[in-house]
């Protein structure tokens, strides 16, 4: 490898460094205050949002280290032009294709990356994030509930009491609500005891109140005064777009679900994405000399937002079957290319010399 190759490989990774290290310190710290909040609120156990927050991160990560490479190759290069490097470059003798190995250089790594990280690491993560979710809000961990205040879980469940004694599992001043299929139930007892926590049947006995079951058709209510209830509550379920992300790519294949072949599409693509990114980025850096670098951000900024909602439509037009499988997601990429394609032939003047 070349002296020049090495000089703008060295701009542009240093760069990527910083960017990637600023995005994932914002993107944690915007996930520790949620689920912070949420462990504040009895929605999530304390203990639980630090791994919580690992599992969003790495996740994160695959769209976070195309972006920090496609930012740096625009900004690295739009300062080479700023202070006419490029223009020295081209001046000696050197072939643009000398900027398109740099880069690829760093794009087909972590490309690689990025496409093992979404095939792989992406649905583990997801399936270790949506375990602890679901455990911490299905169980009934006297722990982590709070006292006046409405712990609710994605289940449907609300806890509300004046006083929890967690040593005990004991809960004093109770209202307990509930709701699934075509009713809504309320509890209200003076004291509770959990007696199962377990996210699979979790179940606890209530002692001298009022039950109230609400029918959502029809004028079949009920009331019952206990003593001594039973009472086994909904575990939390997780939705089919949580499966989804969580299933593995072997599972997704097999599967005849258009919403399933989508996910396949998604997750093949990132990596494709990621280096098509970094090469349009090559010809979005280009600014006149004393311009300054930060000029190319608008168009980068537009660039990326058709890409990423592009993306996301035909994900969303494949899972609903109004657009075919075939190219489905990867209609975008193949855009991107035909993209690429003719700036490099713009590069080299090969457009011009067909048209003579």
């Amino acid at each position: 490898m070349k002296l020049i190759e090495h000089y703008i490989m060295a701009e542009i990774r240093r760069l990527v460094v910083i960017i990637v290290g600023f995005l994932i310190f914002i993107f944690a710290s915007y996930s520790a205050q949620r689920y912070l909040t949420e462990a504040a609120n009895g929605t999530l156990a304390l203990e639980v949002v630090l791994d919580i927050v690992f599992y969003k991160v790495l996740i994160a990560l695959e769209m976070l280290l195309p972006v920090g490479l496609y930012v740096s190759v625009g900004v690295a290069l739009g300062q080479l032009y700023t202070d006419s490097e490029i223009t020295a470059i081209s001046a000696i003798g050197a072939s643009p294709i000398r900027l398109y190995k740099a880069v690829m250089f760093l794009a087909i790594p972590l490309s690689i990356l990025v496409t093992l990280m979404s095939m792989y690491a992406r649905p583990w993560a997801y399936a270790q994030i949506y375990q602890l979710d679901q455990q911490s809000q299905s169980e009934l961990d006297v722990s982590h509930l709070r006292a006046k205040m409405f712990n609710i879980n994605d289940s449907g469940r609300m806890i509300l009491s004046e006083e929890i004694n967690p040593d005990s599992n004991h809960l004093t001043d109770v209202l307990i609500y509930t709701s699934s299929g075509n009713k809504t139930s309320v509890y209200r007892a003076k004291t509770v005891d959990v007696t199962n926590p377990s996210p699979i049947t979790p179940s606890v006995i209530l002692h001298s109140g009022t039950g109230y079951t609400l029918r959502h058709q029809g004028t079949d209510d009920s009331e019952r005064v206990y003593r001594n209830l039973t009472l086994d509550l909904k575990p939390l379920n997780l939705s089919v777009d949580a499966k989804r992300k969580a299933k593995s790519v072997i599972a997704l294949i097999r599967s005849a679900d258009p919403a399933d072949y989508a996910e396949v599409q998604w997750r093949e693509s990132r990596g494709v994405n990621a280096f098509l990114m970094a090469l349009l980025a090559i010809s979005l850096s280009r600014v006149k000399p004393r311009q300054g670098r930060f000029s190319t951000l608008l168009p980068l900024t537009i660039l990326f937002t058709v890409i990423f909602y592009g993306g996301n439509v035909c994900r969303s037009l494949v899972a609903s079957g109004y657009l075919s499988v075939t190219p489905g997601v990867w209609l975008v990429p193949i855009l991107m290319f035909i993209g690429v394609l003719v700036l490099i032939a713009r590069d080299f003047s090969l457009l011009q010399k067909l048209f003579r």
